[in-house]
């Protein structure tokens, strides 16, 4: 069974939890409930949590996160990922990591960028499916009306990472 990693940090915008595996993140959030973030990460990917220093790539994603309030929106993409689902949310899930910091696309520019226009439902799934907060970026991802849409942690946050991401 694999090992999982986990760690929390105080961010500007309240507590953030990490779980990684040996090589990547596999969910992260602004919450303090890690057995919560376990819980979104897919079943053949879950493991028995870890109380130890963690590996290499914890440490990066710490980095990442505090470089990204320090400015560099881009960090947490340098951060590798492991999520599992299907083909397109698979796929939904890399094209989130391209959207521009400041330049949120709608669902429906998602959906198109993802290779599929018509499947807005699909894409704003693969938003609220995805357990990698931050490191997948779904929070650039809002409305037509541009109405901020949904976020698992609440739209507080989703508006201050987009006003942060604006500034730069």
């Amino acid at each position: 069974m694999t090992s999982l990693y986990t760690s929390q940090m105080d961010t500007p915008d309240g507590a953030f939890s990490i779980v990684t595996d040996e090589s990547a993140v596999l969910a992260s959030g602004w919450t303090e409930d890690v057995d919560l973030l376990i819980s979104l990460v897919h079943p053949s990917l879950r493991g028995t949590a870890v109380d130890s220093e963690g590996p290499r790539v914890l440490a990066e994603a710490q980095d990442a996160v505090t470089v990204y309030y320090d400015g560099d929106h881009w960090a947490p993409m340098r951060v590798a990922v492991h999520q599992q689902s299907g083909p397109f949310r698979q796929h939904a899930w890399e094209v989130l990591r391209e959207v521009e910091p400041g330049a949120p696309d709608t669902y429906a520019e998602y959906a198109a960028r993802s290779g599929n226009p018509g499947a807005v439902r699909a894409a704003a799934g693969a938003c609220a499916k995805n357990a990698a907060a931050l490191f997948v970026p779904c929070h650039r991802v809002i409305r037509t009306g541009g109405s901020l849409g949904g976020f698992r942690y609440g739209l507080r946050i989703k508006e201050s990472l987009l006003k942060r991401e604006s500034r730069s």
